[in-house]
């Protein structure tokens, strides 16, 4: 962050701002008593299985007791802002990959390089994971706690009736499989299940295409020939080969009849059991590669420990144990358990997830070329809006070059 930003933020605020120099670690007393608060962002589910890991850190560290409480999509961000804002709530929270970075830009969050977080995770996570957890600048707030991407789920009786015998590789193998499903009388080829008329549907054919959100300097990059050619790309698919602008929940699409759904991983683990005359008519794929490549989106949550936590030391260190063999084989059974999808931070790991070997391999593939969010400042706050304008093209309001263009402005605007 730029010094002037800094000095801005502590007459605002009051608080403590790290620039992009490094900072000395802290020895960390891990063993000193705490009662640590953790704010977990997704499902009761999920949360269980962090507090596993919680119970599991206790063990070793009797003086040391960590509460998971859950907080809920929907509301989380306004939850953790107002939190960060006020200087006052939870030691450890999670959520959104980027989300730290905007708390820690207000003061909130701990710069973990202070405790060696660095030094001990980097290299066991995926590196565009961990660009996308941290600033800019080089700060560390909050670190990967877990990785989600997509696949797509298609019927396999369904491309046999076409004839089709293997799932399409690049985009065009995707269009034509398309017609031939049409002329083998599918009414409806594909859909989108996570993302769909949202910027994380784009952000696949964004980066296949071979473009980005933003320049490495934070700039919007969306006035690009690989930029339009994307949107135009994913247009097509609604305008000319129909598929829905309303979501359908990847399960129940298959099941009446659409024959491929791109989803998010969690999919995977409902289709069986939520609809069993599925059972043995489907399989997964990664996403057909663009013009520059393969690039999937790599999804997840991001930890990290607030500035205003009076246990940071212990928080710090609880982070750190988030990334053994040991808590991630007690999450992973516990998810197992609780048939929950969890995919660990740490690439070595996704063969042990909660999925089945084979369909672990097809996520380990999309994860190996995968990007994720950007990290840039004011993202979070942009990327609604950028929805809406991508939106405007889908549904004929824009033509893709406009739509881009206006949401460059918003993702300008709100850089600071």
């Amino acid at each position: 962050m730029p010094v002037v930003a800094c000095a801005l933020l502590l007459a605002a605020l009051g608080a403590g701002c790290a620039t992009g120099s490094t900072t000395e670690t802290q020895q960390a007393d891990t063993s000193a008593p705490a009662t640590i608060s953790y704010w977990s962002t997704g499902g009761d589910d999920e949360t269980a299985i962090f507090q596993k890991a919680a119970d599991l850190y206790r063990k070793s560290h009797p003086n040391v007791t960590i509460k998971v409480q859950t907080l809920s999509w929907d509301d989380a961000y306004a939850k953790l802002l107002a939190a960060s804002t006020a200087r006052s709530g939870p030691d450890i929270i999670s959520g959104g990959m980027t989300w730290t970075i905007q708390f820690g830009a207000k003061g909130g969050m701990v710069d973990l390089r202070k405790y060696g977080v660095d030094t001990t995770l980097k290299a066991q996570a995926l590196p565009a994971q961990w660009d996308s957890a941290i600033s800019p600048d080089g700060t560390v707030y909050g670190v990967p706690l877990d990785m989600s991407t997509v696949a797509i789920y298609y019927r396999t009786d369904l491309f046999e009736k076409a004839g089709i015998t293997s799932f399409p590789k690049t985009w065009d193998e995707l269009t034509a499989a398309m017609d031939k499903l049409k002329a083998s009388g599918v009414k409806q080829p594909f859909s989108m299940d996570w993302g769909n008329l949202d910027w994380i549907g784009y952000f696949n054919f964004l980066y296949q295409a071979g473009g980005t959100f933003y320049t490495p300097d934070c700039k919007p990059s969306l006035n690009t020939p690989a930029a339009e050619r994307a949107l135009a790309y994913w247009v097509d698919l609604y305008q000319k080969y129909g598929a829905p602008t309303d979501t359908v929940a990847a399960g129940n699409a298959l099941a009446t009849g659409t024959a491929m759904v791109s989803g998010g991983n969690w999919v995977a683990k409902g289709i069986d059991l939520d609809f069993p005359d599925l059972k043995g008519k489907w399989a997964m794929a990664p996403l057909p590669a663009g013009p520059a490549g393969p690039t999937t989106f790599v999804g997840g949550r991001a930890i990290g420990v607030t500035s205003y936590s009076k246990h940071a030391e212990q928080s710090a260190d609880f982070i750190k144990f988030m990334y053994t063999d040991e808590a991630i084989a007690t999450m992973v059974a516990e998810g197992k358990n609780r048939n929950l999808p969890y995919i660990p931070p740490r690439p070595d790991l996704i063969p042990s997830s909660t999925f089945t070997p084979e369909q672990s391999a097809v996520f380990a593939e999309s994860i190996r070329t995968g990007v994720s969010a950007p990290g840039c400042p004011g993202w979070d706050e942009s990327a609604p809006d950028v929805s809406k304008q991508l939106q405007s093209a889908i549904l004929g309001k824009a033509d893709t070059k406009t739509a881009l263009a206006e949401a460059a402005k918003i993702m300008e605007r709100n850089a600071g």
